[in-house]
């Protein structure tokens, strides 16, 4: 299939551009300044302050949730009032703590690993800023912001269909690609979205930056949604609840301090002794278990995913297999796969699945690896990809 770029925000058209203070938001404003646009810059605030500021002498990655907020609206006002760019601040702490920090929190707690930052972008960025901006009056033709990726539209209808939905698809920089992130944005909410660096490579953006003295050429990028130092924190509402480390054969390897501590794939900080490399393989939230195994055992076929976001919620026809690329994390790279509905074999034949059976969100799907992979972990996304472009994607619920 054959796909279209979206066109950019040109001369004259009002672009709400969101602003972190970062190097790539801060060069989005400038260049569609410079083009003739009508600039707004807008930042979301989300950090509400109730964890106490950690004083260290070792300095601490910037974070998207963290006391540091405060410094970087400051930096993005200074930018837009040198730049005469009309800017806002929207609160929007009550939906973040509700929609990204206790969906962090939950997921952990259920022996998931969750990925805040496609929450947050789905449900915050792209969702309650929008929402509340439209609210307070601000109107605009297009939303921007430094993301590197495309908006693309196909040729045609997709699966078959009458439809050509807007989608998301690879940027030039491909070792900046943040498709990943955003696979969960509607189309409805792409159509006036646009990454006016999509075509552009992180040294290129760093040199226009420096070219044009700004500040945050110099700033650090943002490593995490919140700085490893906050992770005791923001868990501390609740006590952990230590339990037994096993191996697959149920035999006790040691304890562990609570199960949100734990990730699939996880070497370090296990605190047993075996005599090979050991590293989680599985984590049992029921039992409160965290099961161990060699390398080697955490290789899977398949996964189970549901939650699943198609463009324009164009699902394939049912009976299709789907040849794809996959990304079952951000650092995993692209690999073929197939896809098709899943049908749980416990379910009777009313439909009904019996006590114990896995609860789905919609519609669950079954993905198969050309190859195996490595540490399929529940709570992170599959993504789908073809032509490069992503055509759907959802919430691991398994590894098969």
């Amino acid at each position: 299939m054959t796909y279209t770029n979206q066109n950019m925000p040109q001369a004259g058209d009002t672009v709400l551009v969101g602003m972190s203070g970062g190097v790539d938001s801060t060069l989005t404003a400038l260049l569609l300044k410079q083009k003739g646009c009508r600039v707004i810059g807008i930042t979301m605030s989300l950090w509400d302050g109730k964890l106490p500021e950690i004083k260290s002498d070792k300095p601490m990655k910037e974070a998207c949730y963290g006391p540091g907020e405060e410094e970087n609206i400051e930096e993005c006002q200074k930018f837009c009032k040198e730049h005469d760019i009309e800017y806002h601040v929207v609160d929007v702490k009550e939906q973040y703590q509700r929609k990204v920090l206790e969906y962090f929190k939950n997921e952990y707690r259920s022996g998931r690993t969750p990925n805040p930052c496609i929450m947050c972008n789905r449900n915050i960025k792209f969702g309650a800023m929008l929402e509340v901006a439209a609210q307070s009056g601000i109107k605009f033709d297009y939303f921007c912001t430094g993301h590197y990726a495309r908006i693309v539209r196909p040729d045609e209808g997709l699966f078959g269909s009458q439809n050509r939905p807007f989608m998301i698809a690879g940027a030039t920089d491909v070792s900046k690609d943040q498709t990943y992130f955003l696979y969960r944005i509607p189309s409805s909410v792409l159509e006036k979205v646009r990454f006016p660096l999509a075509m552009m490579k992180k040294s290129e953006v760093f040199e226009l930056a420096r070219q044009a003295n700004l500040d945050a050429a110099n700033r650090e990028e943002s490593q995490d949604f919140v700085g490893e130092e906050y992770f005791d924190m923001i868990f501390s509402d609740k006590p952990s609840v230590p339990g037994d480390i096993i191996d697959l054969d149920g035999h006790i390897l040691g304890r562990h301090r609570g199960i949100e501590h734990y990730t699939v794939g996880q070497r370090r900080g296990l605190g047993v002794s075996a005599k090979v490399p050991v590293y989680v393989h599985s984590i049992d939230a029921k039992n409160n278990l965290v099961v161990l195994a060699p390398n080697d055992a955490l290789n899977s076929n398949a996964l189970i995913a549901d939650d699943f976001i198609w463009p324009g919620d164009i699902e394939p026809p049912e009976g299709s297999v789907i040849e794809a690329m996959v990304k079952i994390r951000l650092a995993s790279k692209p690999v073929p796969c197939k896809v098709e509905r899943y049908i749980p074999e416990e379910e009777d034949a009313s439909g009904n699945a019996p006590s114990g059976a896995p609860v789905f969100t919609g519609q669950p799907w079954k993905i198969t690896f050309d190859q195996a992979q490595r540490a399929v972990a529940p709570g992170q996304s599959a993504v789908l990809y073809k032509d490069g472009v992503i055509i759907g994607g959802g919430i691991i619920s398994r590894a098969i």
